[in-house]
């Protein structure tokens, strides 16, 4: 199983690259690059590492910039908190901030407040879930009923629903999906409709751009109702697209 971009390192998630194997991958949108290859970019050379730096750069810009437009509930943030972020971000002084808010500077510096206390908490936190891990030999995310699945990184109002176990995912595929893959029916529960949706999500690769006809021809092929899964899986953060509906793409699963 892939790792997910939570599980990397804080200074690599932070310069949106790491080491995979003998090379490199981008931690923003999974592009790789073999160690030994020699890449032309902008009309220069460059080894795997140096690719992959050139890559974020040109792509994504920091991996500050590529967070921010992401759901706010993947860094715990506040829809407020990330506007604040991108702010500055930007390099607007505390004054302007305010103006464009239409706050007072007080209320923007009460927010750089809680953010720094935020960051503070953070490290706090995961020394303690690490020290936890340690001392009783797994993770948090262990139960009873076997260990919690990841939540996808664009998944949208993050909360109970996707508190899925592998074996509760594994049975819930067997009830729904034939032994050809098909749909047998959309699940009307939250939760199952979640597993069925990040399962129907391997059809999809990630970041590659899709119409709206070449999904429905995809999602035809699992289910008759495509239309109700296409909703779907822009509802719960499966998918994106463009403004117009021209272009969709796969957000991770």
């Amino acid at each position: 199983m892939e790792k997910q971009l939570w599980e990397y390192e804080i200074a690599e998630i932070a310069a949106g690259y790491a080491r995979e194997g003998a090379g490199f991958c981008c931690l923003l949108c999974g592009g790789k690059y073999e160690a030994g290859r020699v890449y032309e970019m902008g009309g220069l050379l460059y080894d795997a590492e140096g690719a992959v730096k050139h890559h974020v750069a040109e792509a994504h810009g920091t991996a500050a910039d590529w967070l921010l437009e992401q759901e706010p509930a993947l860094m715990g943030l506040t829809e407020v908190q990330r506007q604040i972020l991108q702010h500055v971000s930007a390099g607007r002084p505390d004054a302007e901030i305010a103006k464009r808010e239409g706050v007072a500077p007080s209320t923007v510096r009460n927010h750089r407040f809680k953010l720094r206390e935020k960051e503070k908490q953070a490290a706090l936190y995961l020394a303690l879930l690490r020290s936890l891990a340690e001392k009783t030999e797994k993770g948090i995310g262990m139960t009873e009923e076997g260990e919690l699945e990841a939540v996808h990184a664009a998944a949208t109002m993050v909360d109970d629903r996707y508190g899925i176990t592998v074996a509760e995912r594994e049975k819930t595929l067997k009830v729904y999906f034939d032994e050809n893959g098909a749909l047998r029916q959309i699940p009307a529960r939250e939760k199952k409709k979640i597993i069925v949706l990040r399962e129907i999500m391997k059809n999809f690769k990630p970041e590659e751009a899709y119409s709206e006809k070449e999904v429905n021809r995809v999602l035809g092929r699992i289910h008759p109702d495509h239309a109700t899964l296409r909703r779907a899986l822009i509802e719960y953060g499966f998918m994106d697209r463009t403004p117009d509906g021209s272009v969709y793409r796969a957000t991770g699963n």
